[in-house]
C-alpha cells in the first residue's frame, strides 16, 4: 500500500518513489486495535498520520514503528544500561523493513518538580552558567565561581534562605483564620488539623484558660498572636468533653486528666506539616493556608548573593533568567557578533549594581525594547581567550534561542517551571532541542506538535519540521491539524472509526489522493465539505465581571463573561488566556463560592506547592451577577487517576451500579455477596496473587522488569469464586473487558447504567473499554470522561464550566461531537468558558474574548470582545483573519 502513489512536487515536498530503498515497510501490525496492517511509509519525508481519536494512528506510529526502532537499538545496549531506559515495549508486528533509528517526541506533562525549568529542559541554563563563570564581570576581590555556583539546584549555588525555590512560604492571620466571625470552638482557626487532632488543640486552649466561645475578631490581639504564632509548646492536662467551667474546676482540684496534651501554634503546625509530611493529601491541605512571596534575600532569583554579584551585559544571571527568551536573545545577539559589553572599573561597582537593578525593573515593566538595548560597547578589556569563549557561547545560545522564538515560545522565561507548561509547549521545547542536535538519518515521531498553538504560529512549526527533514531525517507526525495535513508530503489515514471499528489503513499517499477515499472521516474536513450551521448568538442572562486582575502578564485587566452563554477566549500562545480563565476566573469564583478547589481539579503531589499556596503578589476582584453561579467545575486534561486501578467505569460511577446488579443475582444472594465483593480493590473478591492488578511483575537481573498476566486469574483480576457469579451470562471481568459500545448493547435494559454509557457514546468514547486503566488514557480522553461524568448529572442551570483547550487531541469529527455536548450544557442554562485555538469552535461561540496582541509582555490585553462576527473584523488581531475564514466555511 502506498507504492503506487507518485509525486512531481519540488524537493521540499517530494516523497521518495523507490519502495525498496525509500520506504519503511510494515507488515502484519496488530498492536492494540490494528488489524493486521500492511503499509509502506516513505522515508526522508514529512508524513502525517490522521484519523479519528482511537482509530489506531498512534498505535501505528508510536506503538509499532517507533517501538520497533527503539527495540532494535536497545539490543545493542548493555543489559544494565537497558534497565535504566523507559522502554516502549515489543510491538505485535510480523516485520518492518527499511527502519532507521527513531526519536519520539510525545505529548506529556512537564516534570512534577518545580525545579525543572525551560532553561534546564533546553540546556540553555547550562550554557548561561558557563558564560557567567568564564566571562562574567566579577566585583573586585571576588574569587572566580564555577558554573555550579550559578545553579539554584545545587547546594553551592542555591540561596540559603529559600533553598533555591525563589519564594518563601509563610502564614498570616488572614490565611489561617478566613472567617473571623467564628469562635475557636466553631473552628475559626481553619488551618488547624481536622478531626481529633484539631479538637485536641482546642481542648488544650481551654486548659490554658483561653476563651474559645468569643468570636475571634473580639479576642485581644496579643491572645490571637500567641495562639497563631507562638513557638512555645506548653504541656497541660486535657479533659475532653468538659466545659470551660468544668475544666477550670478539674484543674483547681487536680482531677486526673484523660491525658497530657502539648500545644502547637497554628503557624508552626502548618510549616512543620508542609515540610515533613509524606502524605500528598495532607501537604495539599496545609498548603492552602500558606501565603507565598518572593524570597527577601535573593528577591526571587533563587541564587546565593555571591552569584548575583557577577554580571554580564549589565544583568546578573537571576535577572536574565526572569526575562523572556526573546529578550535574552536580543541581549546575546550582539555578543555573538563579537560586540562584548564594556566592563566597569572597581570604583563603579556600586553604581553598576544600582543601574543593574534599575534596568531589571525596566525590563519587567516595559518588555523587550528595554532588554534589547543594554549598555553594549566594544571593549578590549577581556583577554582574547575570554573574548573567544564569550562569542562561542553566545553564538550557541543565539542558535537555540532563535529556534525557540521561531516556534512561538519567545514569551517563556528561562526560569518558568515545567509543571506550568502545557504538553504542547513542552513538546515544542524538546523539538527545538532536537533541531540543534544535528542528527542525520533519524525518524522523528511527533504527537500533535500543533497542540496549544495558535493558527498564526503554525507556519513556524511547519518550518521547524521541514528543517528536520532537510537535515536528512524522516518526520512522522500524528496530527489532527488540517492545515498541516494539507502541506504534508504524505498522508496515512487510519480508520474508519475508533476501537474495533478502526485499525485499518484507509489511504497512504500524497494528501490530494484522499479525496477518492469515501470511507475516510478525515476526507470531508480536509477538503472543506463539512460546514457547521450558522447560529445566532444567545443573549446574556447577566455578566460575571473581573476587575483589577494583575497576574503574570495581565496588568489591571477588566474582563466580562456573559452568563448562560458559551464564551471562547482566543489569542496567540502566551497572550494570557489561561492566566485569565484557569487562574484568575477560577480562583476568584472559587473564593466567592467558598470552595477550596474547583471540582474536578487534581494536583500532582509535587505540584501542590506552587498552585495551591496563595500567591501574595496577584490581585483581582469579582463582580457582576455572582449570585447566578452556585457551582464551579473545571474540566481539565489531568489524569482521572494515577494508577491502573482507576478506570473509566470507576470514575464515571457506572461501576457502582454494575456491581449492585451482580450482587442482586440469586447466586450472589445465596452466597451473601455484597457489591464490595465485585470490586478488584477489595480483598474478599479480588485475586490474591496479583491483588486485583491482573498482572504480575517479573524481575530480571540487569534488565527492565516485565509484566505478565497473573498466573492465577490470567488477567481477570478476581478470584475464581467471584468469577462464578454471572449476570446475563457474563462475569464481572468480562463486563470490564467490554467497550462502551458493547456495554451499551449489553445493558440496554438497565437505564441507570445505560445513561452513563450513552453520554460516553455521544462524546465519542465508544471505543474505550470499561476497565481501561487511567494510565492508558490520553489527556483529551481524560477530559472527555470528566465532561461525560458531568453530562450525566441533573443540571440546575447554575454551574460555571471552565475548559482549557478541550479540542486538544481530537479529530475534527470528534470536535463536532464535543461541541454539541458543550452547547447542550449551555441550553440547560449553564455557563461555559473555554480557552481555545480551534477557530471552528470559536466561530460557534456566543461570545469571543480575543487577547494579545502578542505573547508575554507584548500580550495580556483584551483586543476585542463580542460575537464571533464582530471579533473577526477587529483591527490588529492575529486571531481575526483566521476566525473570519472559519466563519466563511
Amino acid at each position: 500500500m502506498g507504492k503506487e502513489h507518485k509525486t512531481n512536487q519540488d524537493d521540499e515536498r517530494h516523497a521518495p518513489a523507490s519502495a525498496e530503498q525509500g520506504f519503511v515497510r510494515v507488515r502484519g501490525a496488530r498492536e492494540h486495535n490494528l488489524q493486521d496492517v500492511d503499509v509502506d511509509v516513505p522515508r526522508d519525508a514529512l508524513v502525517v498520520f490522521s484519523g479519528v481519536s482511537g482509530s489506531g494512528k498512534s498505535s501505528l506510529a508510536f506503538g509499532t514503528i517507533y517501538a520497533e526502532a527503539q527495540r532494535r537499538y536497545l539490543e545493542s545496549v548493555s543489559p544494565y544500561a537497558r534497565r535504566l531506559i523507559d522502554q516502549a515495549g515489543v510491538p505485535d508486528v510480523d516485520s518492518i523493513e527499511g527502519l532507521p533509528p527513531a526519536v519520539a517526541l510525545q505529548q506529556q506533562r512537564g516534570a512534577t518538580s518545580t525545579r525543572s525549568s525551560v532553561g534546564s529542559v533546553t540546556t540553555i541554563s547550562s550554557l548561561l552558567r558557563m558564560l557567567y563563570s568564564r566571562v562574567g564581570h566579577y566585583p573586585p576581590g571576588q574569587p572566580m565561581l564555577y558554573a555550579e555556583d550559578f545553579s539554584p539546584n545545587t547546594p553551592q549555588g542555591a540561596c540559603p534562605r529559600c533553598h533555591g525555590q525563589g519564594r518563601v512560604y509563610d502564614a498570616t492571620e488572614a490565611s489561617m483564620v478566613p472567617d473571623d466571625k467564628l469562635t475557636i470552638r466553631e473552628r475559626a482557626i481553619a488551618a488547624w488539623p481536622p478531626a481529633w487532632h484539631g479538637q485536641n488543640l482546642r481542648d488544650i486552649l481551654v486548659s490554658l484558660g483561653h476563651d474559645v466561645d468569643t468570636p475571634w475578631r473580639e479576642l485581644p490581639k496579643k491572645v490571637r498572636d500567641w495562639i497563631l504564632f507562638t513557638d512555645e509548646t506548653p504541656t497541660v492536662p486535657v479533659y475532653p468533653g468538659f466545659t470551660p467551667k468544668e475544666t477550670k474546676a478539674a484543674l483547681r482540684h487536680r482531677t486526673e486528666p484523660a491525658y497530657m496534651g502539648t500545644f502547637t501554634g497554628a503557624r508552626n503546625y502548618l510549616l512543620h506539616t508542609f515540610a515533613g509530611t509524606q502524605s500528598a493529601m495532607m501537604r495539599k491541605r496545609v498548603a492552602q493556608f500558606l501565603v507565598s512571596a518572593p524570597c527577601p534575600v535573593c528577591h526571587g532569583k533563587r541564587l546565593k548573593p555571591e552569584a548575583l554579584t557577577v554580571t554580564f551585559a549589565g544583568h546578573d544571571i537571576g535577572a536574565l533568567s526572569q526575562m523572556t527568551l526573546e529578550d535574552v536573545h536580543a541581549i546575546m545577539r550582539p555578543v555573538a557578533l563579537g560586540e562584548l559589553p564594556q566592563q566597569t572599573s572597581a570604583g563603579d561597582t556600586v553604581s553598576r549594581a544600582a543601574s543593574t537593578q534599575e534596568r531589571d525593573q525596566r525590563v519587567r515593566a516595559g518588555g523587550a525594547s528595554h532588554a534589547a538595548a543594554p549598555d553594549v560597547r566594544l571593549t578590549s578589556e577581556l583577554s582574547e581567550e575570554k573574548r573567544l569563549a564569550a562569542r562561542r557561547l553566545a553564538r550557541d545560545l543565539c542558535g537555540r534561542l532563535q529556534t525557540l522564538v521561531e516556534l512561538g515560545l519567545g514569551y517563556l522565561s528561562l526560569e518558568r517551571s515545567t509543571p506550568t507548561l502545557s504538553p504542547g509547549e513542552l513538546q515544542r521545547l524538546r523539538l527545538a532541542t532536537q533541531l540543534g542536535s544535528q542528527l542525520f538519518g533519524v525518524i522523528y515521531v511527533l504527537d500533535e506538535p500543533s497542540a496549544g498553538l495558535h493558527s498564526a504560529d503554525g507556519e513556524a512549526l511547519l518550518d521547524a519540521l521541514r528543517r528536520l527533514k532537510r537535515s536528512g531525517n524522516s518526520v512522522y507526525v500524528v496530527e489532527h491539524d488540517l492545515s498541516l495535513m494539507r502541506r504534508a508530503d504524505w498522508l496515512v489515514d487510519v480508520g474508519p472509526a475508533a476501537g474495533e471499528r478502526g485499525g485499518r489503513v484507509l489511504y497512504s499517499g500524497p494528501p490530494a489522493g484522499l479525496a477518492e477515499v469515501q470511507a475516510s472521516q478525515t476526507r470531508p474536513y480536509l477538503f472543506g465539505e463539512v460546514r457547521l450551521p450558522a447560529r445566532a448568538a444567545r443573549p446574556a442572562r447577566g455578566w460575571l465581571r473581573l476587575e483589577g486582575v494583575t497576574r503574570n502578564n495581565l496588568q489591571d485587566l477588566k474582563a466580562a463573561f456573559p452568563l448562560g452563554c458559551l464564551t471562547a477566549v482566543a489569542g496567540v500562545s502566551g497572550s494570557g488566556k489561561s492566566t485569565l480563565v484557569t487562574r484568575a476566573l477560577l480562583e476568584l469564583v472559587a473564593q466567592h463560592l467558598g470552595s477550596e478547589l474547583p471540582e474536578g481539579e487534581e494536583e500532582e503531589a509535587d505540584e501542590v506547592l506552587e498552585p495551591t499556596a496563595r500567591d501574595a503578589v496577584w490581585s483581582g476582584r469579582l463582580g457582576g451577577d455572582t449570585q447566578a453561579i452556585r457551582r464551579l467545575v473545571q474540566v481539565d486534561q489531568k489524569p482521572i487517576g494515577r494508577t491502573p486501578r482507576s478506570n473509566l467505569a470507576t470514575y464515571t460511577g457506572l461501576f457502582d451500579t454494575v456491581r449492585k446488579l451482580f450482587a442482586a443475582t440469586p447466586a450472589a444472594r445465596k452466597r451473601r455477596y455484597d457489591p464490595g465483593r465485585f470490586s478488584f480493590n477489595v480483598a474478599k473478591g479480588r485475586c490474591e496473587t496479583c491483588e486485583g492488578e491482573g498482572f504480575v511483575s517479573v524481575e530480571l537481573m540487569f534488565m527492565p522488569s516485565v509484566y505478565a498476566p497473573c498466573p492465577t486469574c490470567h488477567g481477570a483480576r478476581y478470584n475464581a469464586q467471584t468469577l462464578e457469579i454471572l449476570w446475563q451470562g457474563k462475569s464481572i471481568a468480562e463486563v470490564l473487558g467490554m467497550t462502551v459500545e458493547q456495554a451499551a448493547e449489553f445493558f440496554a435494559s438497565e437505564p441507570a447504567v445505560l445513561r452513563s454509557l450513552e453520554v460516553l457514546l455521544d462524546i465519542g468514547l465508544g471505543y474505550l473499554r470499561l476497565g481501561q486503566p487511567a494510565t492508558e488514557l490520553s489527556g483529551g480522553e481524560a477530559q472527555r470522561i470528566k465532561l461525560a461524568t458531568e453530562l450525566q448529572r441533573t443540571h440546575r442551570g447554575d454551574t460555571l464550566y471552565v475548559l482549557d483547550e478541550p479540542t486538544t487531541g481530537l479529530h475534527a469529527a470528534d470536535v463536532d461531537r464535543l461541541l454539541a455536548q458543550l452547547q447542550r450544557l449551555v441550553e440547560e442554562g449553564n455557563t461555559v468558558v473555554l480557552v481555545e485555538h480551534d477557530m471552528r469552535v470559536v466561530a460557534q461561540a456566543d461570545w469571543v474574548i480575543d487577547m494579545g496582541p502578542g505573547a508575554g509582555e507584548q500580550g495580556g490585553r483584551i483586543l476585542a470582545a463580542g460575537t464571533p462576527q464582530e471579533v473577526a473584523k477587529a483591527q490588529g488581531s492575529r486571531t481575526a483573519p483566521y476566525l473570519a475564514e472559519a466563519l466563511d466555511g
